[in-house]
This record gives C-alpha cells, structure tokens and sequence, in this order.
C-alpha cells in the first residue's frame, strides 16, 4: 500500500512539473490567489510581476488545500474548481472532457459543449510532452444611453495551443480575429483593446476589424531546493507593479510588446530582467511608424509574514536598433543612459507590499520619471516628474466571508511619462503604457466586491479623477503646457519652469462601475455590466455624461 502511494505521488510530480506554461492574467484565478493572499493562507504572489506559469499556481493551490479548514464554503468550492483545472491528474472523465478525438482519460463528444465539464477541444500527453487545445469565442454587446442612444456589437473567434516539452520548455500560441458592427466610434468604450489595434484603426475594409496574436516559448528549471529560473521570449500581456486600479509602470492594458525575460529566485530574493519593443503612435503613413524599445530589472526582497520590498528600473528608447547596454542585465541603467550621451528615458521606482496583517494589505509605489538628484526638494519645479501611489485591501471585514474592500490613491505630477524625444515617451500606440490617468492627475478608487458563490462574482467600484489638461485652442494648437499630457514634453525657453499641480483647464470625472460575472458551466462565462460618468469642465463649466451597458460572453472548448 505504501509502494503504490509512492509511486502515485511521483506521477503525480511528473506530471506537475510538466505544466510550465504561463497562466493569462485576465484569468480569474489571481483574484482567487490574491484574495487567499490577504486572508493570510498563502505568503507573497509576487503581483508586481504577476505572470505565473500553471505549476506555480498549482503549488499555490496545494497550499490552499492543506489549510482548507480555514475556508468558506464558497473559497472551498472555488479551490476543488481550480485544483481541477490546474492539475492534470485530478482530470478524469466525470470532470472534463475532449470534444474532438479519442482519449483514455477525458470525456469524449461535440455533445459535452453544454455540460459542467472543464473542456478542451483536444488534448494530448505523454512522458514527454503534453498540449492542450482550445477554441475560443467573445461576444460583447454594449448599449450607451447617454448622451445619446446606439449600440456596438464586438465579436470574435480563434484558438489557443499550450503545452511544456521534457517538464521544462512551455510553449503557447494564441490567434484572435473578430469584427465590429453597429457604432464604430463607441466601440472602444465597449472594447479598450480596439484602440491599439491598427487594423480597426486602419478601418480601409468594408467590415470593421481586428485581430490579435499572441505566443512565447518559455523555459523553466529547478536545479536545487527553493531555487528556479527560466528565459522566455514571445508575446503575451505583461504588467509590472503594484495597482489595486492600474500600475503605475506597465498596466498591461495597451499595445502588446514583444520580449525577452529572465527570471531568477532563490529563498527571499527575486531578480527579473526584461527587454521588450513595442509601437509608435498610430500612423496611416507607413513610413512615420517606428518601433520603440523597453529595458527593466526588478530586484525584490520577499520577507515572510511582513513585506515584499522592490527596487525597479526602467529605460524606453528609440532611434537605433537594439541597445547591447541595455541587454546587460547587471548595469544601473540610468547611469549607463548618461554614458549614452543622456538621449533616453530613465525611470526608476520602489515598490512595497506588507504580509503582517491578517485580512489586510497595504501596498504602495513611489514612481520617478528621469530626474535623480536635481531640484527633489522643489516638487513645483517642471524637471520633478514623480508619482505615488497608496491603496489597501480589506478582505472579509468583520469576519464577513467572501468580501472585500479596497481603496486606493495615485497622483502624478506634470510631465511624468514625458521625453523631450517624443518618441520616447511611456506610450504605445498613443495610450498610456502606464495608469491611465495620465501626468498632471489624480484619483481615488474604491471597490467593494463579493463571491456570492463559486459562479456568481459581484464588483462595484468608484473613481473620482481630477486632472489638469493642457490649453489649446480651437485648431489643437498648444496655447499653454501645463504637463497634462504625456506625449508633450516640456520645452525650454518656450514653457515655464513652474509646473503646479493640476494647473491648466480643470476637469474632475466621477465614474460608477457595477460588474456581475457569472459562469453557468464550467468554461461559458457571462459579464453583465453597468457604466455611468460625470465629467465636469471647471475651467469653462461645462459638463457630460455618459451611461452604458455591456453584455459579454466567453466562450471556451
């Protein structure tokens, strides 16, 4: 008996250890692990870097398993869902299914689409490798209301292919193509990938379209105990940064980047390095578009049961191809940026997590753009483009199970995201590669969200933004810099030294979001939400709403 529980748990390792590949951050198991995080259950997620590979989430899960006696009953039901998803060797036929193909293991049938069943449209594994392949369809219907009535229909089709070669090399390729009907110019609001999609922003067809590619190979080993690296290059969304609302450093949410990274832990330290390009402002001129490049290192200090603490670095440039100074990962980027002859842009920031209170975390991020040691102590001078950023979360407050609380504040000072080169701005594809608000802003978040059950997931969440907007008159031409936007730098002998905060035409939004997402089987997901904004006008008193809802639907087999 005790051989054969042996030989069990060793298969079972094997086929762990196989699973390599990289978890997408939209899905809904970093909330369940961040949650179980601030519950105190399992220690540090590392969510400045939140990318993690399906064995690291599945370690994460055996460690949920072994203290569920310390769940709700909705947090227990939700860990049997995952554990399923996440290990291959709890899969079997009463649990999930292959549509297509013959298999020993799986469920098998077209007609297992409608049922309770994790799904894939075929599978296949052995010693030596495994893949896993799925279909994938959305579905978003959005209706605005006001200011006036219309509506936008969003919908795409494709597929994803997964899988580890040997239990060290994990592999992934993911296509999108979709199409756009009803209110073009609305359609964003509905969809924010749209607006860094050049075929929807071409729009030269007769159907409004998009498409989107995704892929990396990724390698993974474990030489000794509590120690791993890996090297990935590819393409898939990235986010650098702590943000209960959007990081200050990479969101994520703008146009993909191409990378490649390296990873190293041992014990408390983690070290990440990461070199990646991306696009220009959009461009119908082919010759205008251009291809700008990404640096960073992160060094963490994970200390059990009090704090994460991280030092970044950051340099974006343009101009020239590759920069080999910039692909060393041991160098101090900003003083190698001076030895360059000062033509990038240098960023760094710190960044810190607490783990001490249980059911309570504070997090926060302190972000400098270029300056280093002139003029800090003049926070009104053009040159100090800094920001920071402080949020908490609060989860089962008052022993209230499966709810949460969080609240966040971020600031930016003008010209933060700013380069005298334009083109070397924290933009791609025109949008904000870092929080949304953009420089010369600020915002207060609050959300509340509850797990009712382990299908049915509600969020209310409320900003107040104030920003501070360049003056420009009725041409676009700029009348007066004030450093609210991140694509005009400050220029000398044209602009003043003085930059106050929230200088400029004065506008304060306040934005209500409710969000219910509900899966009724296993791998069919609806969202149903509802937007309503106010934005207010100061300077010329002025004001305009904007309600609307959405609709969507996820489809995956």
């Amino acid at each position: 008996m005790k051989m054969k529980f042996l030989l069990i748990f060793f298969f079972t390792i094997s086929i762990i250890s196989a699973q390599v590949e990289n978890v997408e951050l939209e899905h809904d198991i970093y909330k369940y692990l961040k949650e179980m995080k601030v519950k105190g259950v399992i220690g540090s997620i590392h969510d400045n870097l939140p990318n993690m590979s399906r064995l690291e989430i599945l370690n994460f899960l055996n460690e949920i398993d072994s203290k569920k006696d310390a769940l709700s009953e909705t947090e227990t039901k939700l860990l049997r869902k995952y554990l399923i998803e996440f290990n291959p060797n709890l899969q079997n036929a009463d649990n999930t299914a292959q549509l297509v193909g013959g298999s020993d293991t799986y469920d098998t049938g077209l007609d297992l689409f409608f049922s309770d069943k994790l799904k894939y449209f075929y599978s296949y594994r052995d010693k030596n490798i495994n893949f896993y392949f799925n279909l994938l369809g959305n579905f978003n219907h959005g209706q605005q209301f006001d200011p006036i009535m219309n509506n936008s229909e969003i919908y795409d089709i494709g597929f994803r292919g997964r899988g580890t070669i040997l239990g060290k090399l994990g592999y992934m390729l993911k296509v999108v193509k979709g199409g756009v009907s009803g209110s073009i110019d609305e359609a964003p609001n509905y969809d924010p990938r749209l607006n860094y999609n050049f075929k929807f922003n071409e729009g030269i067809e007769n159907i409004r379209n998009y498409d989107f590619a995704e892929g990396y190979l990724r390698y993974y080993d474990e030489p000794t105990e509590n120690m791993n690296y890996s090297f990935q290059i590819g393409r898939e969304k990235v986010r650098f940064g702590y943000g209960y609302s959007n990081s200050l450093i990479l969101t994520g949410d703008h146009a993909y980047i191409d990378f490649i990274r390296i990873g190293f832990s041992y014990g408390v330290f983690r070290f990440t390095s990461f070199h990646g390009s991306t696009v220009g402002d959009f461009s119908e001129v082919r010759d205008s578009n251009y291809t700008k490049y990404i640096a960073a290192n992160v060094f963490t200090l994970s200390i059990p049961k009090f704090i994460d603490f991280s030092l970044g670095e950051q340099i974006i440039y343009s101009g020239r191809g590759l920069d080999l100074a910039y692909l060393n990962p041991f160098s101090f980027y900003k003083f190698t940026e001076m030895s360059l002859q000062d033509r990038d842009n240098g960023i760094l920031y710190l960044d810190l997590q607490t783990h001490f209170l249980r059911n309570f975390e504070i997090q926060g991020t302190f972000y400098l753009d270029e300056d280093i040691l002139s003029n800090l102590q003049d926070m009104s001078r053009f040159s100090n483009k800094t920001a920071y950023q402080l949020g908490f979360i609060w989860y089962s407050p008052f022993d209230f199970s499966d709810f949460s609380f969080s609240a966040e504040f971020t600031k930016i000072r003008p010209y933060v995201y700013s380069h005298t080169n334009l083109k070397n701005a924290v933009t791609a594809y025109g949008g904000n590669l870092g929080h949304r608000i953009g420089p010369n802003a600020e915002e207060l978040m609050a959300r509340i969200t509850y797990n009712f059950s382990d299908r049915l997931r509600f969020e209310l969440e409320y900003t107040n933004t104030r920003s501070g907007e360049n003056v420009v008159d009725s041409s676009g031409d700029l009348i007066k810099n004030v450093g609210g936007d991140s694509k005009v730098p400050h220029r000398m002998d044209i602009d003043s030294n003085e930059a106050y905060f929230l200088d400029g035409i004065k506008i304060n939004k306040s934005n209500f979001k409710l969000l219910v997402r509900y899966e009724p089987l296993r791998n069919i997901i609806f969202d149903f939400i509802v937007n309503y904004s106010n934005q207010n006008n100061i300077s010329y008193d002025r004001s305009n709403d904007l309600t609307y809802g959405m609709v969507k639907m996820y489809l995956q087999f």
